[in-house]
């Protein structure tokens, strides 16, 4: 590190107790209203004389909330409304001077600013200068701002709009408009009001946490209430929890819990990211968090967990106090929350219940006992450190987005658990872990996938002192099919207060059917990534691997009429293995194909193919998909993108392997002519267009509000 980028990084950490308590300070003294500053940061004396200055900056929170999906947030509605915005999404705004513009000798430029040291190299400054020298025309920037500069009567106003990227830091910006004389260092700076809330935009195609369809928006992002599963698989037990995302005091609230989790603001674009420093900041186990966790059955000092029935009191004396943590929680409370405060910042998010969760402490996907030589249990294990256990059930969260980070594939729902269980680099989180991932045993990919799937499909083993074993025990017995029994969440835009028509089954979203050949293989591909497992499923060593398996690469695939696609999907896509031993060898193997988005997220299951067959010395064989036309039509989306996965397992030799690949169909290209409508149907639809801006005599008159 530069001697100047360190200084720089040393004066933000300077800087942010500072703004950490101030943001705190101002969120606790009123409930009702978020911080906010007034006047301007240079008096009049400060500016030199004839310069312009802003009398009036409005934002438009309450028309402008109405495109960005946020018009029921409580500080929206407010006496005095407060911007919540969504990324992706342009927002217009008016200024008012206190006199007339002058093209000619005036400069004028709107500063957007993130953080307590925000840089225009972090992307956490954003500054629009307004260039045109012409009254009455637009100025476009590369960041998207178009100002119209419309003179009304004694005194010159301007109007305009900001599109807001739909990858964009998400936190609480401030704005800034700064005028002076062209040519002149000598600025006048107009710090509006109201700061802005700029949220992530699951209606966007461009934001990362994109969700395609309105009932999954209106259930993940926009529903204040729902259930939290507790009870047990047979029979589980819906508890009531009002979320209540747009109160006034969980959006402030959220903002301060980012603040608290000290994630840089130039990676607040990234919902994975701040998806991880939310699952930290719910429990107040490393810092100041929101909720204390307690199992104790002792609650004399706050409130027990079972007595919560909803987030907005939890935040409320969370801010009122200052931000000291609130006490209790326990996993279903820090579930509940978790949804508060993703969807509040426009995460789509649920509730997960695991029944009979594992908690794996050694990294080996397994729940261990271990026991002497004589029968007697080793309590902690063989070094004193393995406490797993196996939970009844088990309350966590599933948010939506895509995964850039990760291949292909494993985007969509992503675990996170903010209750403290075990330390992830340092600190008490869990996640996001691609669920597609934890299906599919990929425990090498990011963050905290092996405990995730172990929580879910661990074997509990028994292991007994053996000295012919080269790690001094060995597997008394194994019990395959007890962990992970049931997953449910709450129904989609479904609701029952009586009974459980509203729980949701999800277990085939997290892992293969209990006992299948599939879930079998899913767990021994697991292992092959998690070296301290290996020893426990006694699996063979690489020189002992005697079946060679390839996947065919297919590259493209035209996609148009029937005959030609389904000529060029007869080929497949052909999982291919060879025995290289002298002995017979039993294969298990699967080979899939779906449907997935550009981000990775999978759509459809187009066909799966299932077999076992026993290889001879030196044989060959093919396990092989076809897939026709009326199997895939209708089940393709943006992009015609297609993933394949495949995997195998020897049973005399515990060998396993997994490979996948993917391609695209080859579309036809398109020739599209466009009509020119009549002219008095254009004309219409430009006053149409003119008509989608505020009333100019409002805010010229000063009734910007």
């Amino acid at each position: 590190m530069s001697t100047r980028s360190g200084n720089a990084l040393r004066h933000e950490e300077d800087d942010h107790p500072n703004y950490l308590r101030n943001m705190i300070l101002n969120f606790s003294s009123d409930l009702e209203k978020r911080r906010r500053r007034d006047g301007t940061l240079k008096s009049g004396s400060d500016v030199e004389p004839g310069h312009l200055k802003v009398d009036i900056a409005e934002l438009y929170a309450r028309d402008n909330s109405k495109e960005h999906h946020t018009e029921l947030y409580e500080l929206v509605n407010d006496a005095s409304p407060t911007p919540v915005l969504r990324r992706g999404l342009p927002f217009f705004f008016a200024l008012r001077f206190d006199r007339a513009y002058d093209a000619t000798k005036d400069s004028l430029r709107l500063q957007f600013d993130l953080g307590p040291r925000p840089a225009v190299t972090k992307e956490t400054r954003v500054v629009l200068p307004v260039t045109d020298k012409k009254e009455m025309t637009s100025q476009t920037t590369q960041c998207g701002l178009v100002l119209n500069l419309v003179a009304v009567k004694n005194f010159q106003g301007a109007r305009g709009t900001v599109k807001i990227p739909a990858t964009a830091q998400v936190g609480l910006w401030r704005c800034l408009v700064q005028t002076g004389f062209t040519g002149s260092d000598v600025k006048n700076d107009f710090l509006c009001k109201d700061d802005i809330y700029i949220l992530f935009n699951p209606w966007c195609p461009d934001d990362a946490v994109f969700m395609d369809h309105e009932d999954n928006r209106k259930e993940y992002v926009l529903n204040e209430t729902g259930k939290v599963w507790t009870g047990s698989a047979r029979k589980p037990l819906g508890r009531r929890w009002i979320f209540g995302q747009f109160d006034d005091a969980v959006l402030p609230g959220a903002m301060y819990l980012l603040e608290l989790s000290k994630l840089s603001h130039a990676e607040r674009g990234s919902p994975v990211k701040i998806a991880r420093a939310i699952s930290a900041v719910i429990n107040a186990n490393d810092d100041l968090g929101l909720l204390v966790g307690n199992w104790s059955n002792d609650y004399r000092d706050g409130v027990a967990p079972h007595s919560w029935t909803g987030s907005v009191a939890i935040f409320e004396q969370y801010l009122k106090s200052g931000g000291r943590p609130v006490k209790y929680g326990q996993c279903w409370v820090f579930s509940a929350t978790t949804v508060t405060v993703c969807r509040t910042l426009g995460i789509p998010c649920r509730s997960v219940t695991n029944y009979v969760s594992a908690h794996d402490t050694d990294s080996s996907l397994t729940v261990d006992k271990y026991f002497d030589i004589h029968g007697e249990e080793i309590q902690g294990g063989p070094d004193g450190h393995c406490s797993d256990s196996c939970w009844n059930y088990h309350v966590w969260n599933d948010v939506w987005m895509s995964r850039p980070d990760l291949p292909k594939g494993n985007g969509g729902w992503q675990v996170i658990d903010a209750t403290p269980q075990e330390q992830s680099d340092a600190l008490f989180r869990c996640g996001p872990a691609s669920m597609e991932a934890v299906k599919r045993g990929k425990v090498g990919l990011a963050y905290d996938t092996p405990f995730i799937f172990a929580e879910v499909n661990a074997d509990v083993c028994h292991f007994q002192e053996d000295t012919n074993s080269d790690w001094g025990f060995s597997a008394l017995n194994v019990s395959q099919y007890t962990v992970g029994k049931r997953l449910v969440t709450k129904r989609v835009c479904v609701d029952d207060d009586e009974g459980d028509a509203d729980l949701e089954d999800i277990t085939d979203q997290y892992k293969y059917t209990e006992g299948s050949e599939l879930e079998r293989l899913t767990v021994l591909n697991a292992v092959r990534g998690v070296e301290k497992a290996k020893q426990y499923y006694n699996l063979p060593k690489e020189e002992e691997e005697d079946i060679s398996f390839s996947l065919v690469e297919i590259d493209t695939v035209p996609y148009g009429e029937g005959f030609a696609v389904y000529s060029a999907l007869t080929r497949g896509d052909a999982l291919c293995s060879q025995n290289k031993s002298e002995e017979a060898r039993t294969v298990s193997a699967v080979l899939s194909a779906s449907s997935v988005y550009y981000t990775g997220v999978t759509v459809h299951l187009l066909k799966r193919a299932q077999r076992q067959f026993v290889l001879q010395p030196n044989q060959r064989e093919v396990l092989q998909v076809d897939i026709g036309l009326n199997e895939y039509l209708d089940k393709m989306v943006d992009h015609g993108l297609v993933k394949i996965y495949a995997m195998a397992n020897v049973q005399e030799t515990k060998q396993t392997w997994g490979a996948e690949d993917d391609f695209s169909f080859k579309k036809p290209k398109l020739n599209v002519q466009v009509r020119i409508r009549h002219r008095r149907e254009q004309m219409r639809f430009e006053r149409e267009e003119s008509c989608s801006w505020p009333n100019p005599c409002r805010w010229a008159r000063g009734q910007l509000a």
